[in-house]
């Protein structure tokens, strides 16, 4: 009896075992699916309990293999080459690689690693989500501005001299508010106005007689690097909140300072007619370095280019709208031809969270989901590099702020020095890079600050960024613009698609945001509660019972995407996202996809300087116009979105069409 009692247990407690089994293979296999990625692991348990490398970013788990033996040597030899002014930059640096990243790592994590579902809020700007900025620096001698809206509601800037430490305040998180002693009377700024009209490549002046200098603020230290690291996203939620315009009392308020490096409207404007212009040279003029070796990969691609020029010409599509594209034979043959041909060799070396471990969600996604999904992508990466036509760097623009930049620095060295120390060791490892001068290696970075820290040992690499800024070093023919994507929700990147049909959308224009940069002054200074068809505002608070921020998009016939505190911004995917038409206000910016992309067939682009003229611009498009570039929104809009699985055409392909595009004209005859 006692036997059988026993027998029985065991045939009960191993049924148990197996149904466990089964039910936790169930939930891998439903993290599987959900997941844009394969990484289920880690959505089951959290990596917070793992650390960094601490001597190792670069290497893969063997120190051997790794040609950089010492983080801590390499720093140290950055300082006798460095002024006295980057010493603490540095100090900061080689704590990091001591073993000091654990509040970093916390910080990126809990940025990526939240419920989606709680961080979606259709109510949510984009651009709540504030990168660190460099915050001025005040002295005793500086000028502090601050620009409000009197009752007149003119633009007035009002200066403030500090004389003394008590002459100014400080609030909860170090930003300076000037005492209410005036020095001087208000001056009253008055943008010249030109005629209304669209761009067009005459009349290029864009100089706007403002003082109106870009937002900036003042952080006071906090003392010891890991208490700034720990402290940071407490102190940008406030900053957001002071930063923001409270549309009920209808004032705009910055604290501005003549600085170097301070934005300011650009000295020279290029239309998007003259871009037009420069792309087509760029296919003429730019030539990438000519390879050290010849390679078959090489003349896989003159092959390539050979066929995409002489392309069958097409004249009607009946998926798509031949209108929508420059030219769209050859994009259809360029894509045709990157499905068959084209091979990615990623590198494997660097460590988490600089390198490999992108956000998914906010509005440095972009980087992040094509990381992913590339990565996953069993069909263009190749382990075998000499068979690849490019090579992938993997790491996150946003994730390398978040470890290395030292808050209240002013100072990117360290950033600068990560990146270019990564080269040095693929260098060092392998010969592709020397083949080409990295030509054809290509990176994908969405952060405002990419394109100063990859700009020297990155130089000709095929940079694919959002800040696509031609005042700021972007190269046609070389650089690719890259999309810059809000997502709210990492499981359903496609939450809220969509809008109201063309004839529901009673509001002619529509704009929300913080006050970055100098534009949006500007804009809220002619069109704020000015026009009951303008619907143009500061920050939109959530208020039970009025309309949210994404309610105005897809109600809205244009949607105006201004500029911030650089040339890019989310509002255009998301003015797409939602079938509105953008209308883009921001000089010098490429917009995304430009080598392939017809933009003037679905979009506005509004000069900075007709801004007083906005409404004019808008009415003078015919309704039969209009609706026709609203159609082209809703066909265009399958290339501006995420899906979990990679589908014919989205944005993931059209992102990696912009690398390859630039990687086949820009190849050389060895």
């Amino acid at each position: 009896m006692g036997n059988e009692s026993r027998y029985i247990c065991l045939l009960e407690t191993r049924r148990l075992l197996l149904v466990m089994g089964v039910i936790f293979a169930l939930v891998l296999f439903v993290q599987y699916i959900e997941l844009p990625y394969g990484d289920v692991w880690s959505s089951l348990f959290s990596a917070r309990n793992s650390q960094v490398a601490p001597a190792g970013i670069f290497s893969t788990g063997d120190s051997s293999s790794n040609p950089i033996s010492s983080r801590n040597s390499m720093y140290s030899s950055n300082l006798n080459s460095t002024n006295v002014n980057d010493v603490h930059v540095v100090s900061n640096v080689t704590k990091f690689f001591e073993g000091n990243d654990s509040n970093v790592k916390y910080i990126f994590e809990s940025e990526s690693n939240k419920n989606s579902e709680e961080i979606f809020d259709v109510d949510i700007d984009p651009e709540d989500e504030i990168p660190s900025k460099d915050f001025l620096e005040m002295n005793n001698s500086s000028t502090v501005q601050s620009v409000v809206r009197d009752n007149s509601n003119e633009l007035s800037v009002s200066n403030y001299t500090s004389e003394s430490n008590s002459s100014l305040n400080h609030n909860l998180v170090g930003e300076i508010v000037p005492t209410p002693t005036r020095v001087t009377p208000p001056v009253v700024i008055s943008p010249s106005i030109s005629q209304s009209r669209f761009i067009s490549s005459e009349n290029m002046d864009a100089n706007l007689s403002t003082s109106v200098i870009p937002h900036s603020l003042n952080k006071s230290s906090t003392g010891k690097y890991a208490e700034n690291m720990l402290q940071n996203k407490e102190k940008l939620a406030l900053l957001k909140d002071d930063l923001s315009t409270t549309v009920s009392n209808f004032s705009i308020s910055s604290i501005p300072a003549t600085k170097k490096g301070v934005k300011k409207p650009p000295d020279t404007v290029f239309p998007i007619s003259e871009m037009n212009d420069m792309l087509l040279q760029s296919h003429a003029s730019y030539r990438a370095m000519k390879p050290r070796w010849s390679s078959e990969v090489d003349q896989e691609l003159l092959n390539v280019k050979s066929l995409i020029e002489n392309a069958p010409i097409i004249r009607k599509d009946d998926k798509f709208d031949i209108n929508l594209y420059r030219n769209f034979s050859t994009f259809i043959r360029s894509y045709e031809l990157m499905e068959q041909t084209l091979k990615v060799y990623i590198y494997s070396e660097g460590k988490r969270p600089i390198f490999h471990q992108p956000p998914l969600k906010g509005i440095y996604a972009s980087e992040g989901w094509f990381m992913k999904l590339l990565k996953a992508n069993k069909h263009f990466v190749t382990k075998n590099p000499r068979k690849a036509h490019l090579f992938y760097l993997p790491f996150s623009s946003r994730a390398l702020e978040l470890a290395l930049y030292v808050p209240n620095s002013h100072n990117r060295k360290n950033m600068v020095q990560c990146l270019s120390n990564y080269v040095d060791m693929i260098m060092t490892k392998y010969r592709f890079w020397n083949r080409t001068g990295g030509a054809d290696h290509f990176l994908v970075a969405c952060h405002d600050w990419a394109p100063a820290e990859t700009k020297e040992r990155m130089a000709n690499c095929i940079r694919a960024l959002c800040n696509a800024d031609v005042n700021e070093g972007f190269n046609f023919g070389k650089d690719a613009s890259l999309p810059e994507t809000f997502v709210r929700s990492a499981q359903n990147p496609l939450r809220e698609l969509g809008g109201k049909p063309a004839s529901q959308r009673r509001i002619l224009a529509f704009f929300a945001g913080n006050m970055h940069g100098y534009l949006r002054p500007i804009l809220l200074n002619y069109w704020e509660n000015k026009d009951p068809d303008m619907k143009i505002f500061g920050r939109i608070r959530k208020v039970k019972g009025q309309t949210s921020y994404v309610e105005y998009m897809k109600s809205s016939k244009y949607c105006i995407c201004a500029k911030g505190f650089e040339v890019n911004s989310p509002r255009v995917v998301e003015a797409i996202f939602y079938e509105c038409v953008p209308v883009i206000i921001s000089d010098n910016f490429v917009p995304p996809f430009f080598e392939t992309l017809n933009w003037e067939s679905f979009a506005v682009f509004v000069l900075e300087k007709d801004i007083p003229n906005l409404k004019n611009i808008l009415l003078s498009i015919s309704k039969k116009r209009y609706l026709k570039m609203q159609q082209r929104v809703k066909q265009v809009q399958q290339h501006f979105l995420w899906h979990t699985r990679p589908v014919k055409h989205d944005i993931f392909h059209m992102i990696l069409h912009s690398v390859w595009h630039n990687r086949v004209f820009q190849t050389q005859r060895w």
